[in-house]
C-alpha cells in the first residue's frame, strides 16, 4: 500500500463540474492498493495518518501534532497510478497495482478505518476522472509505503 500524504489548508475533489468531497485544514491521502494488501496493512495505514505529528504545536513546535490531536479533516482519493512503473519504455506499466475490484473494497475498508477515529472524511470516487485541488501547507508531502507482511 502507497499513500501520498500532504499536509493542507484545503483540499476538495471533482467529478464532472461538482464538487464530492472538500476538507479545511487536515490532510489529503492520495491512495494506491497492491494486490497483495490485506486488513492488516490498511490498519497500519490508517493507524499512521491519524497520529503522524505533521502540525505545528500550539507554540510553533515543529512536527508537534497530528491530524488527530488538530481534530482536522482528511480526503481520500484513490490514485493507482501510484503503482506505475516508468522504468522502461516512455509508457508506464501499472501490472504493480491491484485490479479495479479488489482495489476499490479495500479503498472503501480504508476510509472506514479513518472515519471510525471520528474526524470528519471525504472521498473522491473509485475509478472516476478526478480534478484534485490541493492547497499544501508548508509545503509537506510524503510517501508512505507498507509491504504485506511487514
Amino acid at each position: 500500500m502507497r499513500v501520498v500524504v500532504q499536509r493542507v489548508r484545503a483540499s476538495q475533489v471533482t467529478i464532472a463540474k461538482e464538487t464530492t468531497g472538500a476538507i479545511a485544514r487536515g490532510l489529503m491521502l492520495l491512495v494506491g492498493i497492491a494486490p497483495t494488501d490485506t486488513d492488516a496493512e490498511l490498519a497500519w495505514m490508517a493507524r499512521k495518518c491519524l497520529y503522524l505529528r505533521l502540525f505545528p504545536g500550539e507554540d510553533g513546535t515543529a512536527w508537534a501534532r497530528s491530524v488527530a490531536d488538530i481534530s482536522g479533516e482528511l480526503l481520500v482519493v484513490s490514485q493507482f497510478t501510484l503503482y506505475g512503473d516508468c522504468r522502461k519504455g516512455r509508457r508506464p506499466s501499472f501490472i504493480g497495482a491491484s485490479t479495479p475490484t479488489v482495489a476499490e473494497a479495500l479503498y472503501d475498508r480504508f476510509a472506514e478505518l479513518l472515519r471510525a477515529s471520528g474526524l470528519r472524511v471525504a472521498t473522491g470516487k473509485f475509478g472516476a476522472d478526478m480534478q484534485v485541488r490541493i492547497d499544501n501547507d508548508g509545503p509537506v508531502t510524503l510517501l508512505l509505503e507498507r509491504e504485506a507482511g511487514t
